[in-house]
């Protein structure tokens, strides 16, 4: 089988024709009938709403630097398919992932059907990581749900560590509050497990508790087991002192932008650490590892005069963190911000959360049937007391934003994850985003396109 055409193949599973309907009988009956490739390495399982996809790369660029190969599963991606699954930071090749599709293709088509529904991308997805992970084989997984917890398909793995980072409003099937979503998402906790927490709200700490309580797990909750003592910003990102139960580690560059990135760093420090069972990891490592992160598409900068950042706030609260970084870490002579959000988003409160560091606004649509039209975002901006001009693409948006902008502008891509993945791939070129050699015009690949399932 060609490439290809298994990423036609998967895609063909998208929502639009298939669903995503919460159910785990299609996962559950695909992972007996191949012997369970899950279960060969423990896991780091992680939920949460923003910052899930950073602490999953620095959990396996820790892990790697203490010499465990470890696989790592995220979504959605930005550019190509291949992103999701990587093995010590280097993506599934071509010829894997084709080779694992084909091996599988015959047990999605045995189990289609199950629970009211063929396999869906995300199913299918995340068996080709746990199947290509046990062929490697890895010595450790750390994985990334799709949405929620209970019923996402990531959730037969054996999770030693799970990681919950902060619970806010997104994905409304979720439930209407943090605490309801809360529900949902403490379903990865398993017994015994070390549950390391953001801090959250009152109501969601108690979900998450109660949860720990029956699980018989043990809870590490953010500035009480661990967090980041010191802060100061640095050339190309941020110096930080970092606090784990077993002490202080002082000095530890972070090549990236933001103070929820600290948070992120101090979250996967204690993840690995409780993974590793407690004990004091070498300084030295630590410190090697963080300075080697990155995170694609997250406050990412690919390009300098103007500058450009690409950051998938695509939630309030996304957005106004990035907001916070912008007008703390990026001084610029005028800021454009271009948005472009999914229909089903808190649109507005995007806007709002952006509105403190926009100066000039672009609104457009990712090339995704489930976009928000440029014009709702236009009358949105409107209501909010701002002007917005309309681009119909992110390349048109891309151009008006660009046309005028000085050396010492910047121009800010974000709302969505789908319309950063499209900006990333007009301005660096196809391949799997954050592969070694980036910024450039990239590997071959292609073959994620824009408007893919974000899981």
């Amino acid at each position: 089988m060609r490439y290809q055409e298994a990423v036609s193949e998967l895609f063909a599973r998208g929502p639009e024709q298939v669903g995503i309907g919460p159910s785990l009988t299609r996962v559950e009956a695909l992972a007996e009938l191949l012997d369970h490739p899950e279960a060969t390495a423990p896991a780091i399982h992680l939920t949460g709403t923003n910052g899930k996809t950073t602490t999953a790369r620095m959990c396996s660029a820790l892990l790697s630097a203490f010499g465990i190969g470890a696989g790592t599963y995220t979504s959605p991606h930005l550019v190509d398919v291949r992103e999701r699954a990587s093995v010590a930071g280097t993506p599934i090749s071509e010829e894997q992932f084709a080779e694992v599709w084909g091996y599988l293709k015959p047990f999605f088509e045995q189990v289609d059907g199950l629970g009211g529904s063929r396999v869906t991308f995300f199913e299918a997805a995340t068996m080709l990581a746990f199947t290509w992970f046990s062929e490697v084989p890895v010595d450790a997984q750390v994985v990334e749900v799709g949405m929620g917890g209970t019923w996402d398909a990531t959730n037969l793995v054996r999770g030693e560590v799970a990681v919950v980072t902060r619970i806010g409003l997104d994905h409304p099937e979720l439930g209407e509050t943090p605490a309801e979503k809360a529900v949902e998402k403490a379903g990865i906790i398993k017994p015994g497990a070390a549950v390391v927490t953001h801090e959250q709200e009152p109501e969601v700490m108690e979900v998450l508790r109660r949860r720990v309580d029956e699980q018989g797990a043990r809870l590490l909750i953010e500035n009480a087991a661990f967090g980041v003592e010191g802060r100061h910003l640095a050339h190309g990102g941020q110096v930080l002192d970092l606090r784990v139960p077993t002490g202080l580690l002082r000095d530890v560059f972070v090549p990236l932008h933001g103070r929820h990135q600290a948070a992120n760093a101090a979250t996967a420090l204690a993840a690995v650490q409780a993974f590793l069972g407690g004990r004091n990891l070498a300084e030295d490592t630590v410190r090697q590892a963080f300075a080697a992160v990155t995170s694609p598409g997250r406050l990412e900068v690919v390009g300098h005069s103007p500058l450009l950042v690409l950051d998938g706030a695509h939630n309030p609260a996304g957005a106004r963190v990035l907001a916070d970084a912008l007008l703390e870490e990026f001084v610029a002579d005028r800021r454009t911000v271009v948005i472009g959000s999914l229909a089903d988003k808190d649109v507005a409160g995007i806007l709002a959360a952006l509105a403190p560091a926009t100066g000039r606004l672009v609104v457009t649509a990712p090339a995704s049937p489930r976009a928000a039209s440029p014009e709702r975002l236009r009358k949105e901006a409107e209501k909010l007391g701002m002007t917005a001009e309309v681009a119909p693409t992110v390349e048109g948006a891309l151009e008006t934003a660009m046309h005028g902008a000085g050396e010492g502008d910047a121009v800010v891509v974000t709302g969505s994850l789908y319309t950063v993945g499209e900006a990333r791939r007009l301005l660096l070129g196809d391949g799997p985003a954050g592969e070694a050699g980036e910024p450039g015009t990239g590997a071959a690949g292609g073959g994620g396109r824009p408007g893919q399932p974000a899981g």
